[in-house]
């Protein structure tokens, strides 16, 4: 009599196949999910894994440039590099983790249960991530699915006329346009979230000018978002009606302008560095504060200064395009508004600088993290107001000088106050906290190698070295100078890795958080550490600008901060 023979594995294993359907279960739920917490821990992920990329393009391209006469890559592998590297970091490293963070703390902080419109909010997700996984699907498909691929080169400005049939040839460029365009897609329907959340979903006693000022940072954001992002869309169709329709917009042999180019993508490129650097505000605007044990100084002038350099950023873009040529009075003008957009940022340093003065300061690791921000982004203010000058400019304006100026904003001023967020709402997110001994050797590490980068890199720039630069001679008086500015990028490496680390490490082994480790004053931390998926039980009611510290401390009254 024949025997059947029944072969076990993986699925008949109960315990096996209960665990194998839990794993699925819970990838669904982040699948399909439109709690705004969840969706804003999604972009953050989705950033870090961008950063480490972005991060380890750029050391590539430092290593290249170590040495004169250098062939560590060629020059095609670098004009990819750094195209991939400045894209990634604006439009997939910087956007996404700076929304990650509004879509996860603003209902919190105005009390309410979610963002406005749930599904759109995980539509603008899903649809900016894959416009990221489209950017780097180049690398496969860039001259097509059968031929080799190839990252796009044209620089993240793709100016005119590089990104014609003619010198960009394949699908290298239309990967990088239609991941540009998705971003912006969901972009607009993150800020129209942001916008419709903040104005019509308040809990009862938050008005506008009880609203944290996180809160209202994320709303101008919003708003230069909707005014910004639609002529980098429409630079983008444009674009592609030239490379396949013969449209000549911005061929010049046929009657098009460069230039023109030039201007759609600066209208968005300048307010974009204040779409970025805002929400770094916010962050100081509440971690200063809490730290200092001081409420804010000058709520109102903050509020106002926030609303103006939101106006006059749309106003600015054409300092760009000194060296273009386009004649004494626009060249006033520009140099004008450049100037006075830093009025309001001036206000914004000297109330912080007054929210500091005379209070009880805890040195914690986020606290840290603010003070070399305020360091760092005055130095950068002041660096960006001589590029301002446009005589000055149009010597510097394409030089290291400007790459120097440039990363002292994005890296010195915005991904500090991103570290310094980390360190301060981790454990909100998580329920743990984040090692203190690790964050200050993180803080450590990243400011050395951040300053011998980003300093030294103004000296080559002064003796004339252009940006994008693929190698250079040995007897141009470069080398040394890219020597430190290489080393530091190490430090820098090594800081980021430890950052990644201390995240990893904590989430499994930190210390329990509970829910106000910090003894803030904002909603958030009155729910607990990480929040329920209906964030509150009970709707709040506020009656001031501080409402947990009240409920904590009820003989006080904020009544004078009113």
């Amino acid at each position: 009599m024949a025997t059947s023979t029944r072969v076990t594995g993986h699925l008949d294993n109960p315990t096996a196949s209960g665990s194998h359907r839990g794993a699925l279960a819970v990838l669904q739920d982040w699948l399909t999910t439109v709690d705004h917490k969840k969706i804003g821990l999604m972009y953050i992920g989705y950033a870090l894994v961008f950063l480490l990329i972005a991060g380890f393009q750029a050391l590539l391209m430092r290593v290249q440039l170590l040495v004169p006469n250098n062939n560590f890559v060629s020059p095609e592998v670098f004009n990819r590099l750094f195209t991939m590297h400045g894209t990634t970091m604006v439009f997939f490293v910087g956007m996404p983790i700076l929304f990650g963070f509004g879509n996860y703390l603003v209902p919190l902080m105005i009390g309410a249960r979610d963002m406005a419109f749930p599904r759109l909010n995980a539509f603008s997700f899903w649809i900016s991530a894959f416009g990221g996984f489209l950017l780097y699907f180049s690398y496969f498909a860039g001259s097509g699915l059968y031929g080799a691929g190839t990252a796009p080169d044209v620089g993240w400005f793709a100016y005119a006329p590089l990104t014609s049939r003619v010198f960009s040839p394949g699908h290298s460029t239309d990967y990088w346009t239609l991941s540009i365009f998705l971003s912006g897609i969901g972009s607009i329907g993150t800020a129209l979230n942001i916008v419709a959340t903040t104005l019509c979903m308040r809990c009862p006693g938050m008005k506008l000018n009880r609203m944290p000022l996180l809160v209202w940072l994320y709303l101008v954001v919003a708003c230069l978002v909707f005014v910004t992002i639609s002529p980098l869309t429409a630079a983008q169709i444009m674009l592609c009606l030239d490379r396949y329709l013969g449209a000549h917009f911005f061929d010049t042999q046929a009657g098009g302008s460069a230039v023109l180019w030039m201007h759609f993508f600066w209208i968005f490129g300048h307010p974009e560095v204040y779409i970025l650097v805002m929400p770094a505000f916010a962050f100081a605007n509440e971690i200063i504060p809490v730290f200092s044990r001081k409420a804010i100084f000058g709520y109102p002038a903050m509020v106002a200064a926030s609303v103006c350099i939101g106006f006059i950023s749309l106003s600015v873009w054409a300092h760009h395009m000194f060296t273009v040529g386009m004649g004494p009075g626009p060249n006033a003008f520009f140099t004008f508004a450049t100037m006075v957009i830093a009025v309001p940022t001036g206000i914004k340093i000297f109330n912080w600088l007054a929210t500091l003065w005379g209070g009880n300061i805890h040195f914690t690791t986020p606290m840290i993290f603010s003070i070399g921000f305020l360091f760092q982004f005055l130095i950068a203010g002041l660096t960006g107001v001589m590029l301002a000058v446009s005589p000055f400019d149009w010597q510097l304006g394409n030089s290291y000088f400007v790459v120097a100026h440039f990363h002292y904003v994005l890296v010195g001023g915005i991904l500090f106050m991103i570290f310094a967020a980390f360190y301060y709402w981790y454990p909100k997110m998580t329920g743990r906290m984040l090692s203190e001994r690790l964050g200050k050797w993180h803080f450590w590490l990243f400011v050395i190698g951040f300053h011998l980068t980003f300093d030294f890199m103004h000296v080559p720039g002064l003796l004339g070295m252009p940006r994008r630069i693929y190698t250079y001679e040995a007897d141009r008086g470069w080398a040394i100078w890219n020597l430190i500015v290489s080393s530091g990028a190490v430090f820098q490496a090594a800081a980021t890795l430890l950052f990644a680390y201390n995240l990893v490490h904590s989430y499994f082994k930190g210390e329990i958080a509970g829910p106000d480790p910090w003894d803030a004053w904002t909603l958030e931390w009155s729910t607990s550490s990480p929040p329920p998926s209906y964030n509150f039980a009970v709707t709040p009611t506020v009656d001031s600008r501080r409402p947990l510290w009240d409920r904590k401390h009820p003989e006080e009254t904020d009544a004078q901060y009113e």
